[in-house]
């Protein structure tokens, strides 16, 4: 890399070494902290059974905190297509930003100038496919709702990092808010499952059906049509969802 790294390293990891082969997704994450240094003092605390392999500062800065052949505790209980528990199969890298919970902000050109170096080294050391590159929302939409809303997944698709869709923005927008009848949102649902969201609800998850379903929609909304997270299935987010199944079949 043409960059430089510094270390922090947690000592929050799993002991054992993995293989280069064992990597096969890459995990994007914000701290979710008022602060940086709240972020990193967390990060690198053992008491908080939390870590990264890398952050990103809001500078651009990157720091190294785990190594990448050491499992980060960064995505807990999580699900995609037909891994489960991501930590063991994925990279993860968190980015200063508040978060929802305390003021959401834009990422800066920085970080994601960083990010996008970085991420283009892991994918082609890992050789991590491109519908393997996610968000913690994407696997773990009930429980998270980072990187969010703000976080420029179509620009990076455009760098080949992560995916979108291929549809003309004024199609979308005439679909908006436009209802489907019970069919196609059975076909939507579908094709939830066929993109990697787990749909199936286990059982130590307390929460109604419907409420469920609800979250997985809002995950799938702040990954592919983020300028409307409301939950509800419209025709935008079927031609949405259709586009993605053909375009990865």
């Amino acid at each position: 890399m043409a960059y430089k790294i510094s270390l922090n390293y947690s000592p929050n990891f799993d002991f054992k070494k993995r293989k280069k082969n064992q990597i096969k997704h890459l995990i994007f994450h914000y701290t979710g902290m008022k602060s940086e240094n709240d972020a990193i003092k967390r990060l690198t605390d053992v008491k908080s059974n939390v870590s990264c392999n890398y952050l990103i500062k809001k500078n651009g800065d990157i720091i190294s905190m785990v190594p990448d052949l050491y499992t980060a505790w960064h995505a807990g209980k999580s699900s995609w297509k037909n891994c489960q528990s991501l930590n063991k199969s994925s990279i993860g890298i968190e980015i200063t930003n508040p978060g929802h919970s305390h003021g959401y902000k834009q990422f800066s050109n920085f970080q994601i100038i960083s990010l996008i170096k970085l991420s283009k080294f892991l994918i082609k050391k890992y050789k991590i496919d491109l519908k393997n590159i996610l968000g913690h929302s994407d696997i773990a939409p009930i429980r998270k709702k980072d990187p969010g809303e703000n976080f420029p997944w179509n620009y990076l698709s455009k760098k080949n990092i992560g995916f979108w869709h291929n549809l003309n923005k004024k199609l979308l927008f005439k679909n908006r808010k436009i209802k489907i009848n019970n069919l196609q949102k059975k076909i939507f649902i579908k094709n939830l499952i066929k993109i990697g969201y787990s749909i199936k609800k286990t059982k130590p998850i307390k929460i109604n059906s419907e409420k469920y379903l609800k979250l997985i929609i809002k995950a799938f909304q702040r990954r592919f049509r983020q300028e409307l997270i409301n939950g509800k299935i419209d025709k935008e987010c079927l031609l949405i969802s259709q586009n993605l199944v053909k375009k990865f079949k």
